[in-house]
């Protein structure tokens, strides 16, 4: 399950009270935050929560778009703390010589940061940006990635995840992470489709790293001409049929993404399972009770996952 906001940490109390209650069902979890706002010690002493800060690019450039949560902050609200790292790539940053290794030489060196996540820019369909990087500069970014994982033991960036950065699913039915996710919006019922992203992204050029490595994996051959992906496959249709006998909601993952001025401080949940509703009895239980009769509503069009233009499941 991932929590992501708005900026979740402003609902810290609501959250404190929902995941030790998930860790105590054995349901990893992950908490998505800008850093703006100090991480409660207590969480840390959940051995299933992973606390992910989004800090996109070196100073200089995060602060400008990340602003109130700057560098400042962050690395003051993350002191003994343990946090992963998530960076999204955009082409200035792409363009600059040495602009890799100078940020992961920072946060590598960290005592608070486990793992460092790194996604590409992904655009929507049609979109023109200064922002998207292109074809080239995703392939040269991808392999410089993984290269770079074993000078910065904290990257993770497997030689899958970078031929999938190259060539990534060519629509939302061939993405393992779209295929074997469910998200949905603060009220617990509304659907967000086709994926994380939401509204129509454009999949030839997708940079999310979760589905990078899951694609990934996806092609990895287990025994002659059986792959991970065809157990993916079948798994997820027994899983599909026994979620319409059961006729019941299935939020287990909370995603969602910081825009400040375009987004409020709301949760998008994201599931693969379905939860009891005393799981989130705190958090809207007549909502879930209701969601099955809902008729799904139009896809979101917020960009979960993307940087702000100005001042973006499971464990890999």
């Amino acid at each position: 399950m991932s929590l992501v906001g708005g900026e979740p940490l402003l609902r810290h109390r609501e959250l404190s009270r929902v995941l030790p209650v998930l860790n105590g069902r054995g349901i990893p979890t992950l908490v998505v935050t800008s850093g703006v706002l100090p991480i409660p010690p207590a969480w840390m002493e959940l051995p299933r929560l992973i606390v992910v800060v989004s800090v996109d690019g070196l100073a200089r450039d995060h602060d400008v778009r990340r602003h109130p949560a700057t560098y400042e902050r962050i690395l003051q609200n993350i002191q003994r703390r343990r946090v992963y790292l998530h960076w999204t790539i955009v082409r200035a940053q792409a363009e600059q010589p040495g602009y890799l290794e100078e940020y992961l030489s920072f946060w590598n060196q960290r005592p608070e940061v486990e793992r460092i996540l790194v996604s590409l820019y992904s655009p929507q369909q049609g979109e023109q940006t200064a922002e998207m990087l292109s074809v080239q500069q995703r392939a040269d970014v991808a392999e410089a990635l993984h290269d770079l994982s074993h000078q910065f033991p904290k990257l993770i960036a497997p030689k899958c995840a970078a031929e999938a950065f190259i060539s990534p699913p060519a629509n939302a039915s061939g993405c393992t992470f779209a295929r074997i996710s469910r998200n949905y919006a603060s009220d617990l019922a509304t659907a967000v489709e086709p994926c994380i992203l939401g509204g129509t992204p454009d999949c030839a050029q997708c940079g999310c790293a979760i589905s990078a490595v899951l694609h990934g994996i996806a092609g990895v051959r287990l025994a002659g001409p059986l792959r991970v992906g065809h157990l993916i496959r079948a798994s997820t249709g027994v899983a599909s049929v026994l979620t319409r006998l059961r006729r019941a909601p299935d939020p287990a993952r909370i995603v969602s993404a910081y825009e400040p001025g375009r987004h409020s401080a709301s949760l998008r949940l994201h599931g693969t399972r379905t939860l009891p509703p005393t799981t989130i009895s705190d958090c809207r239980q007549r909502d879930l009770e209701q969601s099955s009769r809902r008729e799904r509503p139009a896809p979101a069009s917020s960009l979960p996952g993307r940087p702000p233009q100005t001042p973006v499941d499971t464990r890999l």
